[in-house]
């Protein structure tokens, strides 16, 4: 089994680090998703966190608290997903496109993304026509309506959509995409 190793480092030396020049922050790689995100990421956490300390700190729970957590769970998770669009980073797999030539591989890529523009295109289609049926259902324990939240899920739809179509022009124009040059991104994410 290996030793770990310890390096002694001073007090001065850990003083020093203090000192260090930082980079300037930039919120220029966020857009709108992000920060909509962000917000229905806080609401879930306050909604939890309420849920917590009623229930098991005062022992009387606010029901709520849960449903609003789910809801704004479901913001998450669409709206997350309008950034991994954005971002390309998806789950796929790239083993094949190793194994095929250059052309064929470029196509199989601009294939993929036209069939994420249509399924993008026709989830928000379907999410359109379902939220269409129960314009005016209510929450349980919230007198609010449902269809903010499926209205949520539309736009996440729409901006997904918006989003691969950004994405596959941008790989058309460069000639390559995550899938056919996963080393690229990989470079462009550790810059």
């Amino acid at each position: 089994m290996a030793q770990e190793q310890h390096t002694q480092v001073t007090s001065a030396e850990i003083a020093q680090t203090f000192d260090a020049e930082t980079a300037p922050v930039s919120l220029q790689p966020y857009a709108p998703e992000d920060w909509l995100t962000l917000a229905a990421f806080w609401l879930m956490v306050a909604a939890v966190i309420a849920q917590f300390v009623t229930r098991y700190v005062l022992n009387d729970s606010l029901a709520w608290t849960e449903e609003i957590a789910v809801y704004a769970l479901v913001v998450v998770v669409f709206m997350g997903s309008a950034m991994c669009v954005r971002r390309s980073r998806h789950i796929h797999v790239d083993f094949i496109y190793r194994y095929l030539p250059r052309p064929a591989a470029r196509a199989l890529s601009t294939a993929i993304d036209v069939l994420r523009i249509a399924f993008f295109a026709y989830a928000t289609r379907l999410v359109w026509k379902y939220a269409a049926l129960i314009p005016d259902e209510m929450m349980t324990t919230v007198d609010l309506p449902k269809s903010w939240v499926f209205n949520a899920v539309i736009f996440a739809f729409a901006l997904m959509t918006l989003r691969a179509v950004i994405v596959a022009v941008t790989n058309w124009r460069r000639g390559f995409s995550a899938l056919d040059d996963p080393a690229a991104f990989e470079e462009a994410e550790a810059a």
